[in-house]
């Protein structure tokens, strides 16, 4: 799980990030995909950037700053030479460090849509679009506690983007009066598309998914929790399959829903979502312990088609591995991405 420093690290890269992008595509039409790096790892690289226009672009390892300062220039000597191709994004770069920057053949692009990339093929270097600093605004609703839920519930049902507003209160168990500020906020971030009067879809899906996991994190999984326990029969932690739930009310999370999708990973931690706990109390002879095996979380959705399954929908198994920072769990993140989510979150 991310500190509190480091969520607010991530929200800060993110809205460089997608102010960059927007920018990007709005004054040279280019359009790229940025993944977040969950694990901070020892390169020092925050995240990777892919084109999708001009798409004959390699893969850039990116590291994200505020502001560049001169002091600041040999660390980027030494990261271009460690990590090729990269890229350093800034939300302002002054023009003496722009020029430093190129002299050193280090590719760098702003929050103002200026880029320049210098490969082995080709140079590219657009310059003159004039930075707006980024503005702090009131919270976006579709990433507070109630708008995640929202998205979440969007995210798993592709179409459901397009049910009157009436019928996506009642999906998602959200007041009404709330789904208009939550697609609203949605709409400002860039993640709706209209098709025509009446139609809309997702768009930059990826980049929604990334920062909905990032916001589940600090601002909605943590108010979700409800208790750890240890089993009095501990040989039911290693039988933990076995365990009898009713179906739709209980699934499996974290490490145990990822190994139910990946038949790869052997649980450390239980974590479950459930509307039945009192009931699994007595059932399973579980009792409370601050330090416990089995983490209980208030299952937040409801899905027919998803809640026949013993495990959470893939998304959310996905984001509970990422959020533990720990390399195996990472690992069969990834698995899980690649399996059921990259079609979806990564196509056109």
């Amino acid at each position: 799980m991310f500190t509190v420093r480091e969520q607010e690290v991530i929200m800060n890269e993110t809205q460089i990030v997608d102010t960059t992008l927007q920018m990007l595509a709005r004054n040279t039409k280019f359009q790229g995909l940025f993944q977040h790096m969950f694990k901070i790892e020892d390169d020092g690289c925050d995240g990777e950037l892919r084109f999708r226009i001009p798409a004959n672009l390699p893969a850039f390892k990116v590291e994200i700053k505020k502001e560049l300062r001169h002091y600041q220039i040999p660390h980027l000597l030494e990261m271009a030479q460690r990590h090729q191709p990269y890229m350093v994004m800034a939300e302002k770069i002054f023009p003496a460090l722009k020029e430093e920057l190129r002299a050193n053949n280090i590719n760098y692009v702003d929050a103002a849509g200026n880029i320049f990339i210098k490969t082995k093929d080709q140079m590219i270097w657009i310059d003159g679009n004039k930075y707006i600093p980024i503005k702090k605004t009131g919270t976006n609703k579709a990433f507070t506690k109630t708008g995640l839920k929202t998205v979440f519930y969007l995210l798993i049902n592709e179409n459901a983007i397009n049910l009157p507003y009436r019928k996506l209160a009642e999906a998602t168990d959200v007041a009404l009066g709330n789904i208009k500020n939550i697609i609203e906020g949605l709409r400002e971030a860039g993640f709706i598309l209209p098709i025509n009067k009446t139609t809309y879809k997702l768009q930059n899906k990826k980049a929604l998914l990334e920062r909905w996991i990032t916001a589940y994190g600090e601002t909605l999984r943590p108010t979700l929790f409800l208790e750890a326990y240890n089993f009095w029969d501990k040989n039911k932690f290693r039988d933990w399959q076995n365990l009898a739930f009713e179906k739709g009310e209980t699934v499996w999370g974290g490490e145990p829903g990822g190994d139910l999708l990946t038949n790869y990973l052997q649980p450390e931690i239980l974590t479950l979502y459930t509307r039945e706990k009192s009931k699994l109390v007595t059932k399973w002879t579980i009792i409370p312990n601050e330090e416990g095996v089995l983490k209980v979380y208030q299952k937040f959705w409801k899905d027919e088609i998803l809640d026949q399954y013993p495990y959470a929908p893939p998304l959310l198994v996905y984001a509970d591995l990422l959020l533990t920072n720990d390399p195996r769990c990472l690992e069969t993140a990834n698995m899980i991405y690649d399996k059921h989510l990259k079609h979806e979150f990564e196509r056109n």
